[in-house]
């Protein structure tokens, strides 16, 4: 059964169109209220990144909560993977997250998390959705859900990040700048660094409502580039928005993206024999993830473009590790979600064991040239089904004989098709990916 406001990723769009409005936010909490009362007794979890916006929908999703007989406890501005781990500690039905992760601060939207910090199965979504298409009404008065807040959220969850290296650890010695890009990693990210004995500088952490990630944090590294060479420090940590993705830079102001990342935290795991299975990226991880990881006899496989997907593929496998290229990384031998500041504690740990650098630790994979090309089209025949196009792709495979890839894909959020080749040669990779583009176009047309 389709969904008709969840996608892959909670609700999202642009504040003031629907359904991102007060009354949509109003109904929404009370269907969810309703729906997790079905459960038993019902207590929610409420919180936000930094977007102004989040005010106004945190106060319509507490009056929809309440008036369904929910308890509601505020934590305010948090880590999307913050909410996921209190959730779970304080026993909670659910947990809400009010976030539109690494978009600008006119868009916003709504995450669930379940009572076990993982996202909400599919059958509590359509359930809500249903209950969104019926008339609202309100327990009566002495059922009325409570209202609290959470005064130590930040406290408890910086304590559960430090939890995830080794009693003793520490970071002395190691300078680093973090890039908190005004969003919701703005007070416990320094902290985290700070207390395992890093010293750190910070950018970006002066969140106004209106500057989340603007030009700052994962989507925009440029500042933390140079904040790092500027500052002689050893490495850059750059954060998304509401603190579930990740980004570093080295110390010459290089950007090392998740698949590096991931693989260095791999390759730790599997050097200390904690690994348990493979390692689970996307249809868009680098091929050069793929061959590092296949020269140390680690399992790679790909899951669909979402972290929702990643999770999936890592909890039917029984795996630990997986992510993403944009820097959502999943540590499942620590927590149930993507969670950036755990990420970034994994790879610090991993360069510490090794005694290394992260420019020098990175050198193990050798990324391949990737060639994305987006082809508008107008809907109407698709033209990934064309056979000219199916022909095109399939030979294009062959034609690089197992060290190179083909990925033809519709976009999820506009008409775009996008045309992605992978190769060993960047010339021979430019000259593919046109090629199919051109042909793109014209079935198109």
């Amino acid at each position: 059964m389709s969904k008709k406001y969840f996608g892959t990723d909670g609700i999202r769009g642009r504040v003031g169109e629907y359904p991102i409005t007060p009354d949509f936010m109003l109904k929404l909490g009370w269907a969810a209220g309703m729906a997790f009362r079905k459960m038993g007794a019902c207590k929610v979890l409420v919180g936000k990144d930094t977007r102004i916006s989040g005010y106004m929908f945190e106060s319509a999703l507490e009056a929809g909560l309440t008036s369904a007989g929910a308890d509601v406890m505020l934590l305010g501005p948090m880590p999307t993977p913050a909410i996921a781990y209190l959730t779970r500690t304080f026993q909670a039905q659910a947990g809400i997250v009010i976030s539109a992760s690494h978009n600008p601060h006119d868009d916003n939207g709504i995450k669930f998390f379940s009572g076990q910090g993982t996202k909400l199965p599919d059958e509590i979504e359509l359930m809500i959705e249903e209950l969104l298409d019926t008339p609202m009404t309100v327990v009566e008065s002495s059922k009325i859900g409570k209202v609290s807040r959470i005064n130590d959220a930040s406290g408890r969850y910086i304590e559960f990040c430090k939890g995830s290296v080794p009693t003793g650890t520490s970071f002395s010695g190691l300078k680093i700048v973090v890039d908190c890009a005004h969003g919701a990693t703005y007070k416990v990210a320094p902290s985290v660094f700070r207390e395992l004995g890093a010293e750190v500088v910070v950018l970006s952490a002066q969140p106004n409502g209106l500057n989340i990630n603007h030009n700052c944090g994962s989507t925009h590294t440029e500042a933390l580039q140079a904040a790092v060479l500027a500052e002689h420090a050893d490495l850059g940590i750059a954060f998304d928005g509401d603190g579930d993705r990740v980004l570093m830079v080295d110390h010459t102001g290089t950007v090392v993206d998740g698949d590096e990342l991931l693989f260095i935290i791999a390759r730790d795991l599997h050097t200390r024999g904690k690994l348990q299975g493979g390692v689970v990226g996307t249809l868009m991880s680098n091929l050069g993830l793929e061959l590092a990881l296949a020269d140390l006899d680690i399992p790679f496989v790909r899951a669909n473009v979402g972290d929702r997907y990643v999770i999936s593929e890592l909890l039917e496998r029984n795996w630990l590790i997986g992510g993403e290229n944009s820097g959502h990384i999943v540590c499942f031998d620590h927590t149930t979600t993507g969670d950036a500041i755990i990420a970034a504690l994994q790879v610090l740990m991993a360069l510490k064991a090794r005694n290394e650098g992260l420019a020098q630790s990175r050198q193990a994979l050798r990324k391949c040239p990737q060639v994305l090309i987006n082809v508008r089209f107008g809907g109407g025949v698709n033209p990934l089904e064309h056979a000219e196009v199916m022909q095109a792709s399939e030979r294009v495979t062959e034609a690089m004989a197992g060290r190179g890839r083909v990925l033809l894909r519709k976009s999820g959020t506009e008409p775009l098709v996008r045309v992605m080749v992978e190769g060993e040669d960047e010339a021979q990779v430019r000259g593919y990916a046109e090629e199919l583009a051109k042909l793109v176009t014209e079935v198109s047309a």
